[in-house]
């Protein structure tokens, strides 16, 4: 069954995952895993040493991704905003239910008989209720760990974060971020995204965007270290 957290910009929410780490190393199962980045790039930023737990697991999922990144499938978490309410529950849609007693219907229709009003207004809502259910259906989302270079030590990295987070579109929502080390003296930025997958795609983001005028004035490149599914 799969895990869910919820509010973990919150008192209550970190109080809850600081329990849930009380005797876990990862969020799922015996090693590091998508499960881990998904919690990671909800927090907004390191945790409270106050939350020992969530601060030492958040501690050693920031060193790994720097480091080799993280690989394993995990068991399936989710992170949302608020705790869940009633209409959370799931429930047999409407639709489905319609549809079944329309294919009962079928054997005892008249074709050759005139449509009543009854039976008009029943085709209507079943239409209806199919067009609605439809537009319920929500595009899935995908969480990103970016790493972006500078083009030498001497680059602004504060100017280079904010021209990132400069590039704004529907379905995108940047998240926390961190300067690593690559080498003499040079840092890259390592930043989190969550995307729509339906309305970004994360190869135009960087190639249209990122390494586009006029952000390419403070990055060079732009490379995908995590892709994971939420």
């Amino acid at each position: 069954m799969a895990v869910a957290f919820y509010n973990l910009t919150s008192d209550a929410g970190l109080k809850k995952l600081n329990e849930y780490l009380l005797t876990r190393s990862y969020i799922t199962g015996y090693q590091a895993s998508k499960d881990d980045l998904t919690v990671y790039s909800s927090l907004v930023k390191s945790p409270s040493a106050d939350y020992v737990n969530v601060s030492r697991w958040y501690s050693h999922i920031d060193a790994l991704i720097r480091i080799s990144g993280v690989s394993g499938e995990g068991s399936g978490v989710t992170v949302k905003s608020t705790a869940p309410s009633s209409e959370d529950v799931a429930t047999p849609p409407a639709v489905d239910t319609k549809a079944s007693a329309a294919e009962d219907d079928d054997d005892d229709v008249d074709l050759f008989g005139e449509e009543t009003e009854e039976e008009k207004k029943a085709a209507e809502e079943r239409a209806a209720a199919v067009k609605a259910s439809g537009k319920k259906k929500e595009s899935g989302k995908s969480s990103v760990l970016l790493d972006v270079k500078p083009w030498d030590d001497e680059t602004d990295m504060k100017k280079l974060e904010e021209a990132v987070r400069s590039v704004q579109m529907e379905g995108l929502l940047w998240g926390a971020s961190k300067l690593a080390p690559v080498g003499y003296g040079i840092k890259k930025l390592q930043i989190m995204m969550t995307i729509v997958d339906d309305l970004v795609s994360v190869d135009n983001l960087i190639e249209d965007h990122l390494t586009a005028e006029p952000a390419n004035e403070y990055i060079q490149s732009c490379d995908i270290v995590a892709f994971n599914k939420i």
